[in-house]
């Protein structure tokens, strides 16, 4: 069995270890183990790292989007600033937080940075 790559892995919340089972479950809960292979997730902690990065790459394209709109759109009043950025923060911050937890778990898994020992 070849070992998958951790971007891939990560990015499709698969098990970083065999590729092929469930790396979460819940929308941003890791799995205790794999429910295809048996390894176990239970030292892995990725903390607020996800959080953050989606607040950087969210925060970046809020930007981008209201700058695109108030040039636009000249004289755009601040509430259609309102209706517009604060659905698309919510939205692509939802977005991002899976992919990125499950990319961060995958790395960590890969260099052996983990809270305990994750079990082979």
């Amino acid at each position: 069995m070849e070992k998958p790559s951790p971007f891939i892995a990560g990015l499709t919340g698969r098990c970083p270890k065999c590729g092929e089972g469930d790396m979460f479950k819940g929308l941003l809960e890791i799995a205790p183990r794999c429910d295809a292979c048996g390894t176990t997730f239970e030292g892995a902690d990725v903390g607020d790292g996800a959080a953050v990065f989606a607040l950087f790459i969210v925060g970046f394209f809020a930007i981008v989007l209201f700058l695109l709109i108030a040039v636009a759109f000249r004289g755009t009043s601040w509430w259609v600033h309102m209706i517009i950025q604060i659905p698309f923060i919510f939205g692509a911050s939802i977005l991002c937080l899976r992919p990125l937890k499950g990319l961060l778990f995958a790395l960590q898994y890969e260099h052996g940075a983990q809270q305990g020992r994750l079990d082979d």
